[in-house]
């Protein structure tokens, strides 16, 4: 099983996680490219720590929207939208690149991945944008969703992901940020959570069980307490005897 992190989203100096220490942890990290968060130098700084540790690197990209953490839906035109995913995608590379690395796949972040879940255009311009980089990046995504179901048209690989640290709708998608209890926050609850999917791939809804089959676990790197969340994971996983390690 892949555990994954939203990594890299500091912003000059403002400081967002700790990228360190969940390094250690994670296997595979999803590093902001620069529009909702990162810059270069970060990118760079966490490229360089992600690659001297064998951890896999991802392209998080998503709306340009610096004040909004990239967490507003933005009414942008899909072929921009495409164009805006491959600027993305490439600023990130070339830092990995640098550090004897490479981004390997690509995830959307916040509002992106919320309406590429449901919408078919923006998804396809996500899905567009990763295609004109190179068909060779898979894309981290919630099962069941657009992103998943339209990948094999555009020749990409869509990887299911399932998220330990959020409330899921019984339709699988997340509650909302805006409602209570969106966000978890109990370590033993969260961890609980984890080795379920992993195990038995189920997750418990605001109206019962739904079945999904993750090959990733994400863990919200901003997410208050994250790294011990994380940390009670993996520990969690690998005494259930679940492997921890990147699907790219």
């Amino acid at each position: 099983m892949d555990l994954n992190s939203d990594l890299g989203e500091g912003f000059g100096a403002w400081k967002m996680g700790d990228d360190e220490a969940m390094l250690d942890i994670v296997s595979s990290a999803n590093i902001a490219c620069g529009f909702h968060a990162g810059d270069p130098s970060v990118m760079r700084r966490v490229c360089e720590r992600a690659a001297g540790r064998g951890v896999t690197i991802g392209a998080h990209v998503g709306y340009r929207d610096l004040a909004g953490f990239g967490r507003r839906a933005l009414d942008i035109a899909p072929d921009d939208l495409t164009n805006e995913v491959m600027y993305q995608i490439g600023a990130l590379d070339t830092f990995a690149i640098a550090a004897g690395s490479g981004v390997k796949y690509v995830k959307p972040h916040g509002a992106l991945y919320n309406t590429a879940t449901v919408d078919s255009a923006q998804a396809a311009a996500v899905l567009d944008g990763i295609r004109r980089y190179g068909t060779d990046l898979a894309v981290l995504c919630l099962p069941g969703s657009e992103l998943e179901r339209l990948a094999p048209e555009f020749g990409l690989t869509a990887v299911a992901e399932a998220f330990a640290d959020r409330a899921y709708t019984p339709a699988g998608t997340l509650v909302s940020r805006k409602e209570p209890g969106a966000v978890l926050h109990d370590p033993d609850l969260v961890a609980k959570r984890a080795v379920t999917m992993a195990t038995a791939g189920e997750v418990e809804t605001t109206e019962g069980v739904l079945k999904l089959e993750p090959a990733s676990l994400c863990v919200h790197g901003d997410t208050p307490g994250a790294v011990e969340l994380a940390r009670r994971i993996r520990e969690g996983l690998v005494a259930a005897g679940v492997d921890i390690g990147s699907f790219a």
